[in-house]
């Protein structure tokens, strides 16, 4: 039996870090495929059973009339936000569920943040960031503590918050300090 020819290390090194790197890739393209579980609601409702998943598609681009600049764009009717840098580059885009109270098209700056606090629905929410006002309610982007996604809206009752996967209101946090522009359109 022939005796192999021995490879020089870095032949080994250079093998060993394509295969690492092929292997990574792998598992995160299995990883973004996989199921994405929708928690439920931290308070179960009997009208609880029907509630829209936002999706993990993405548009190509940040709307028109959006303006321009680092800013964090809320499509009402995509029902999607785009973290926008200062260089027009998209750093992130994910679909939201919004409340019964929904702002007007417009321009609008983060006011204020907050860690954390109770909705008006009684979910624990986290990353709070207020920018506009409606009809007597604060409108602010969050998302719940446990990950859930917020049961249909009782009727008449009004809720301002734009709520989030976990990951998507750690990202906008980060994101969004007092005074980001946010825009609004249609």
């Amino acid at each position: 039996m022939p005796v192999p020819a021995r490879l020089p290390s870095w032949a080994w090194v250079t093998g060993l870090t394509v295969g690492a790197i092929a292997a990574v890739t792998v598992l995160g393209v299995q990883a973004d495929r996989g199921s994405h579980p929708t928690a439920t609601s931290a308070k179960p409702s009997s009208t609880a059973s029907a509630q829209p998943t936002p999706t993990a598609s993405a548009p190509a681009r940040v709307p028109d009339g959006s303006g321009t600049g680092r800013r964090v764009v809320y499509s009402l009717g995509e029902k999607r936000v785009w973290l926008v840098d200062a260089s027009e580059a998209t750093r992130r885009t994910f679909t939201v569920w919004p409340g019964s109270v929904s702002p007007d098209p417009g321009t609008y700056t983060v006011s204020s943040r907050n860690a954390g606090t109770t909705g008006s629905d009684g979910v624990q929410i986290e990353h709070i960031l207020y920018f506009a006002a409606k009809d007597g309610v604060s409108v602010a982007f969050s998302n719940a503590v446990d990950g859930a996604s917020p049961p249909p809206a009782a009727s008449g009752t009004k809720t301002g918050g734009v709520r989030m996967r976990k990951a998507d209101g750690t990202a906008l946090w980060a994101f969004g300090t007092v005074g980001t522009t946010v825009t609004v359109v249609k």
